[in-house]
């Protein structure tokens, strides 16, 4: 019966291990809520974006676009884009009930959600450089909490 146990315990962890999801993130490809043609076509850009969050520091339901730089490469559950205006985006699944394949990375998406302007505690941004395996160095020199914006994406889709 203890063996059985361990089994059963081992088979679990390893099947319970999350990983990103398997694809290569193509055009057309969506993820969580479905982001519809009419929300693709009024997507905001990131400077607009970034724009109207610097006068109303929140935005409901809101459409934009951009490009990833960046995904968790643990279990595909945040990404951040580039943005020109140069304040960090940082996007994660709402109620993690989605994830994206790590293949985004340098993908254009189109993303539906909430948007805010937030600061980020050094405690938080740490825990996101070991998820996207910084170096221990790396990670000691984050000593200060900064503004980003912050998107929490019903759903993603692929357009570029």
């Amino acid at each position: 019966m203890k063996q059985l146990l361990k089994l059963a315990a081992i088979i679990f962890c390893i099947f319970s291990y999350a990983q990103p999801p398997a694809g290569d993130a193509n055009v057309g490809d969506s993820y969580g809520a479905e982001v519809s043609k009419a929300h693709e076509q009024k997507a905001l850009s990131m400077e607009e974006l970034s724009e109207i969050l610097n006068k109303d520091h929140q935005l409901e339901d809101v459409t934009v676009k951009g490009t990833v730089t960046d995904v968790c490469p643990n279990k595909g559950c945040w990404v951040t884009l580039d943005n020109p205006s140069k304040t960090k985006v940082f996007v994660k699944m709402k109620d993690y009930a989605f994830f994206v394949p790590t293949a985004i990375k340098g993908k254009t998406i189109v993303l539906n959600g909430n948007a805010e302007l937030q600061e980020t505690s050094v405690e938080e941004l740490r825990h996101y450089a070991e998820d996207a395996k910084k170096s221990p160095e790396e990670i000691s020199k984050i000593t200060q909490p900064f503004s980003e914006i912050r998107f929490l994406a019903n759903g993603i889709k692929v357009v570029e």
